[in-house]
């Protein structure tokens, strides 16, 4: 059997170009290797479904730091506010949260899966799950098709690989489509685990002294052998019995790995901020201020509320300053010291978890060698990229599904065009 269009892969990306190809009025086989289509849409945003970010592309790109930029083209075609309308039009009303993050107001991820499983029905998709592709046929470089893992052979004259990239596996995603690509002669770019917690060898950490102590708003930096910053973020982080976890850790992540290979060292070093509105000579003065005006009480008990409860003895211990001291028997050097490790904790962390249990992958299909307006590879006609399979990673928050809905769309609008056309146009 023939198809105009082989969609690989039924997630985000892949829901999306099927659907756009078959609004092209392309015969479309969508095939999924798992059970149920929508896998890694159904838990995300923790199975609420954060479906894009309404922040201005601009804003949207800043948070894609894996080539975001590769996206001008395709934000200009179809972008974050087209998402939006999209979902709408399909019925699912969405609501704004924190930070521009879009959610629908149901809460419910499955609403929208379902909801992307009907409109695979009205443009006649066919879907075949629980079908492992195993080989991708070229000829004369031209799509061919593929041969599933049955042995069957299903002709197309486009296909569109969006099976992602190695992180969460258990939704499908196992890294098959990157060999496919290299046969196309596509180049893969080194992969490694982003938005991923970070681990630590550290004694506070092995002896799970801080273990499930949540931190707000604080400032996490990664910085380099050379003591330099290379990055900070601002949010929530935890402290786990391997490492750290989080927000800000999540987003840090990419940053560790990259200065550990960068630099060829073991470990880097993190510092956190538990007081960025405040400097270090503001907070001794506050501790001076604080002691002298109640100088028969205990440091822990002058200090209550000013770290979490936790947070604050760790560092007043870490700074040899007994919790019953009073102002009286307190060195000023001792607070100084206790100020600093307020603003610049600092400690050794030497990786991450590995990418299986991170939440996005870095690396991929080089966007270089892929046509921005159209997803389409620029080695092999008839072929398209979609989604986390290509060198593109964002943050949490929305921005990599809205990658991979955006590159999805394109992807399937050309590739249904694309097979549309008399077979002698095709160059």
């Amino acid at each position: 059997m023939k198809y105009d269009v082989i969609v690989v892969g039924g997630g985000p990306s892949g829901l999306m170009a099927a659907i756009a190809a078959g609004e092209q009025g392309a015969r479309v086989l969508l095939l999924d290797k798992g059970e149920k289509l929508g896998r890694k849409l159904a838990i995300s945003g923790g199975g609420r479904c954060n479906v894009t970010n309404r922040l201005p592309v601009e804003e949207i790109i800043k948070h894609i730091p894996g080539n975001g930029r590769f996206l001008y083209s395709a934000f200009s075609v179809f972008n974050n506010e087209d998402i939006i309308r999209f979902f709408e039009k399909l019925g699912i009303k969405l609501k704004e949260e924190d930070h521009g993050r879009m959610f629908p107001v149901t809460d419910k991820a499955q609403s929208v899966v379902d909801a992307l499983i009907e409109q695979l029905k009205k443009y006649k998709v066919h879907i075949r799950t629980n079908t492992p592709v195993s080989k991708v046929l070229y000829h004369e470089d031209k799509v061919q098709g593929v041969i599933l893992k049955t042995g069957e052979q299903i002709d197309t004259k486009s296909l569109v690989l969006a099976v992602g990239g190695k992180s969460v596996p258990h939704t499908g995603s196992t890294g098959d489509g990157y060999a496919w690509a290299k046969a196309a002669g596509h180049t893969i770019t080194e992969l490694y685990p982003t938005e991923v917690p970070i681990t630590s060898n550290e004694p506070f950490i092995k002896n799970k002294t801080l273990q499930g102590l949540a931190l707000r708003d604080v400032a996490l930096s990664v910085l380099n052998p050379k003591g330099k910053t290379v990055i900070t973020h601002t949010m929530d982080m935890l402290f786990t019995h391997f490492g750290i976890s989080g927000p800000a850790v999540l987003r840090c992540s990419q940053y560790v790995v990259k200065t550990l290979k960068k630099f060829n060292v073991d470990s880097v070093t993190v510092s956190i901020d538990a007081l960025p509105s405040m400097n270090e000579e503001e907070i001794f003065q506050f501790v001076l201020k604080e002691t002298k005006a109640e100088p028969k009480k205990a440091i822990k008990n002058i200090l209550k509320g000013f770290l979490p409860e936790r947070y604050l003895l760790f560092l007043l211990e870490k700074n040899q300053i007994d919790l019953q001291v009073t102002s009286a028997n307190l060195s000023h050097e001792s607070i100084r010291s206790f100020a600093k490790d307020c603003k610049q904790f600092q400690f050794d962390v030497n990786g991450t978890l590995p990418i299986e249990k991170a939440f996005v992958t870095g690396g991929g299909v080089s966007v270089k060698e892929i046509h921005p307006k159209e997803m389409s590879s620029k080695f092999m006609n008839g072929l398209y990229f979609c989604g986390e399979i290509l060198d593109i990673h964002g943050y949490t928050g929305g921005y990599n599904i809205t990658s991979a809905l955006v590159t999805g769309r394109l992807a399937g609008v050309n590739a249904g065009k694309y097979s549309k056309r008399p077979s002698d146009t095709m160059v």
